[in-house]
């Protein structure tokens, strides 16, 4: 009692001395601060000399608010908020502005470097001047190396190096060569005999990296596992960004519109560069003809797949829901359980299974059909049968998650109105119409809100079982009749059609923008259940 006394009131009081693991903790605490401040610059200043200065100037800003709020008091309030707004920003909110901006660019796979980068690469191609390749082998000079270089064909003059160690360099090593009969370069013994070809590949990435150099002070650079020789530049640049080529003297200037190095005449170089092209991605979708009619009908597809998926589930699962709430049904836990197998089964095994039951030559339904009416349904060739297939299988997935909701919602009505109907003489179809359907589907309809925003991104469904297959004809870029907007981005992006990844995050902005407002819906009628 001693040890701690306090003044109740008056706000002034004594603490017990720190122990030794407190003592410890406030020695390294600034050690161990100044460690992470430098491990972050660090991190920052690597992530600015790889030429991304965007990234590092977002990294240093989140590291500054982490360590001003986690060591400044002023901070204080932010402590158990920062990690929050941290992930969202970094996982929500950063993937979404970064998306939405490719969308206004000409990024894919023809143009995915920036405009100086495609520069400097056109301006290190090199031509070989091949009238003066000479032919090159390679010979052990005991723990070293020489390198000797001839004409074709072997004849004369002859060059050889002195004795190279031939590691591993990051830059490249200039050589000077001398010719293999002047008396400064004595050679103690007679050359060993050339090393064979697999020797050569292993010393191939080290050999590139050298530049001999001839006594005339002419370069040679590593041309092949056989041959080193001058090389001359393609490509000459210009103070206008423009580029010369030399063999034949055209300028070639960047054309921000199309993202490629073009001539007067229109010729163009290989890689283009990512460039600005405004909302010309979101023009293709509504005024490129050819674009528009496969997109219009993938997106209407989409909006009718998850509708009619959403309103048969809700109608199996209803049923099914009411029947097994009837208490005189017997074996009603088996009923259950049977009916709630779908939804414990991984869907990507029910889809895989349904799609072999809908096999046209080996499946188990066709093969049940021509038995009794002498058919086998082409599902994955028709388009119309293919849709019918998505749904049937999308409709056995789903109808569980419904039953369960309803199975809960109907627990909550009071049993008084039922008996009340039964004693006015109703039907169970009047009690279902007039009862249980009204009192069921309001809590119900936010959740269904919530099951069309997510079969209108039902990817796995569309990619497992059809892979949005079969395709539209003679379309501009390759589109599936069952593909839904999710999966229509995807084979944009990463599929059959360049990647056109511009395009895509263009599609989905839009997708992020459909789906946000059903969830706006779904929070208004949220708002107006609880009402």
């Amino acid at each position: 009692m001693n040890a701690v006394s306090s003044t109740l009131g008056q706000g002034s009081y004594s603490t017990l001395p720190p122990t030794p693991t407190e003592k410890l903790a406030r020695l390294l605490r600034w050690p161990v601060v100044a460690a992470a401040i430098a491990a972050a610059l660090y991190l920052v200043f690597v992530v600015y000399t790889t030429g991304q200065a965007a990234w590092a100037a977002g990294l240093l800003v989140l590291f500054t608010a982490g360590f001003y709020v986690y060591l400044s008091r002023d901070g204080f309030a932010w402590r158990y908020l920062f990690p929050g707004v941290a992930g969202m920003l970094v996982f929500i909110a950063f993937p979404l502005v970064y998306t939405a901006q490719i969308g206004f660019t000409n990024y894919s796979s023809t143009h995915l470097l920036s405009k100086s980068r495609v520069r400097d690469y056109l301006l290190e191609q090199h031509d070989a001047i091949e009238d003066q390749v000479l032919a090159y082998s390679l010979h052990a000079d005991g723990a070293e190396f020489r390198l000797v270089l001839q004409p074709e064909g072997g004849a004369a003059p002859r060059w050889v190096s002195p004795p190279l160690a031939l590691r591993k360099a990051a830059d490249a090593l200039r050589v000077d060569l001398m010719a293999a009969d002047a008396e400064h370069l004595p050679l103690t013994a007679p050359l060993q005999a050339a090393l064979p070809l697999a020797e050569l590949v292993k010393h191939r990435d080290t050999l590139a990296r050298l530049v001999l150099v001839l006594p005339d002070k002419t370069e040679l650079h590593y041309l092949g596992l056989r041959e080193f020789g001058p090389v001359k530049p393609q490509w000459t640049a210009n103070a206008d960004d423009s580029l010369t080529r030399a063999a034949d003297g055209t300028v070639f200037k960047p054309n921000r519109d199309t993202g490629f190095f073009e001539s007067s005449a229109g010729e163009t170089l290989q890689p283009g560069f990512k460039a600005f092209i405004g909302v010309g991605n979101y023009a293709r979708m509504l005024f490129d003809a050819e674009f528009r009619g496969p997109f219009l009908s993938i997106f209407t597809w989409t909006v009718v797949f998850s509708a009619l998926t959403v309103a048969c589930a809700t109608a199996i699962g209803m049923l099914f829901a009411v029947l097994l709430n009837w208490e005189g049904m017997k074996y009603r836990t088996t009923y259950r359980t049977l009916l709630f197998l779908p939804y414990a089964v991984p869907g990507f095994i029910s889809i895989l299974v349904f799609k072999g039951l809908f096999n046209q030559n080996f499946g188990e339904i066709n093969a049940i059909l021509n038995a009794l009416f002498g058919i086998k349904p082409a599902w994955f060739a028709d388009p119309l049968l293919a849709k019918a297939m998505l749904l049937i299988v999308n409709v056995w997935l789903g109808y569980p998650y419904i039953m369960i909701l309803c199975s809960g919602l109907l627990k909550a009505i009071p049993a008084d109105l039922y008996e009340a109907s039964a004693l006015a003489g109703a039907s169970p179809a009047t009690n279902f119409l007039k009862i249980t359907a009204p009192l069921i589907i309001k809590p119900l309809a936010p959740l269904l809100v919530s099951a069309f925003a997510f079969n209108f991104n039902n990817f796995v469904l569309i990619a497992l079982l059809t892979d949005g297959r079969p395709d539209f004809l003679s379309t501009k870029l390759p589109a599936g009749q069952t593909d839904i907007l999710v999966s229509y981005t995807y084979r944009i992006a990463f599929r059959d059609s360049g990647s056109d990844f511009g395009l895509a995050a263009a599609i989905s902005t839009l997708i992020f923008f459909l789906v946000a407002a059903l969830s706006l819906v779904n929070l208004r009628l949220s708002a107006k259940a609880q009402k």
